[in-house]
């Protein structure tokens, strides 16, 4: 009986192996999977099956989390504007630490064990990542906060090429080298959009999209800008709705929300007939 689940669901894995075989996927990593010990071990497993499987694989992560604990053991304020972090010029010196000293270099080692050569990297490397100063629609300054302009997408193609697997930490630079701290969800978009990427996955601490406490399968750009002046979708659910729609917008073919908390959820989704998550639609798709 057991040998014939596995069959079928190899069997069932099959076109989706060929289908995604040498295309790119970026992941933002994020939420609780970066957390629980348990989580952090099945996402580098994922990781390191998608790339034996032929797929080429960019992560972008996050680490809010770890910022707002270190924060509050420093005595520095943490606030919020429409889902982007607040950063003064503590703030931001902070993030550099946590983001490129601490929470990438944990993932790589964790990813290295699973048998992949991963390589952390910030957006100031290689000038992956060129910003300008971002402002909410409020128009008030909310400091060293950028949004990317420039994607350096070549030195990701050759990391690639070369069977590496960048992880990448959110962090910018502008024309006269000051540095930003970036939304990892805006970054992860620009980045699938600069590489033409086959997916888009963003990792979270939800099931997918909520509407009154359910999932939703799929949203489309209007139903989601609806959500967002309805009040229903709130905080840093609203920059991941954003970059979204503006990453499909920008050619990108399919991106999903997925439950960081469910392990192997990506291979479910990438690999096997039930969809899980929710999937973000420009419009309507005929059934």
């Amino acid at each position: 009986m057991r040998n014939r689940v596995l069959t079928e669901a190899l069997i069932e894995a099959l076109p989706y192996i060929r289908k995604f075989s040498g295309k790119i996927v970026v992941i933002k990593y994020g939420g609780a999977a970066m957390i629980d010990a348990a989580l952090k071990e099945s996402f580098a497993q994922d990781v390191s099956l998608l790339q034996h499987l032929g797929m080429q694989v960019v992560i972008v992560h996050g680490g809010g989390r770890d910022i707002s604990d270190m924060a509050e053991k420093l005595n520095i304020q943490t606030e919020f504007v429409q889902g982007k972090r607040v950063t003064n010029e503590a703030m931001l010196e902070l993030v550099k630490m946590v983001l490129a000293g601490k929470v990438n270099k944990e993932i790589v080692c964790t990813l290295n064990r699973q048998d992949v050569s991963a390589v952390g990297i910030s957006g100031q490397d290689g000038n992956l990542l060129k910003c300008r100063k971002y402002f909410p629609d409020s128009g008030e300054d909310i400091g060293w906060v950028g949004e990317i302009v420039e994607v350096n997408s070549e030195i990701l193609r050759d990391m690639l090429d070369d069977g590496f697997i960048p992880v990448i930490a959110p962090i910018g630079y502008d024309d006269e080298g000051n540095s930003y701290n970036i939304n990892a969800d805006s970054a992860a978009g620009s980045i699938a959009a600069a590489l033409a990427a086959e997916k888009l996955i963003y990792l979270s601490d939800v099931p997918g999209v909520l509407l009154r406490g359910e999932r939703i399968a799929s949203v489309t750009e209007e139903t989601g800008n609806a959500m967002i002046a309805g009040g229903e979708i709130r905080g840093g659910m609203i920059p991941k709705l954003n970059s979204a729609f503006d990453t499909l917008h920008r050619g990108v073919k399919k991106v999903h929300m997925l439950d960081g908390r469910v392990e192997h959820s990506m291979l479910v989704e990438i690999y096997t007939d039930s969809g899980i998550g929710t999937q973000f639609l420009l419009e309507e798709q005929d059934a």
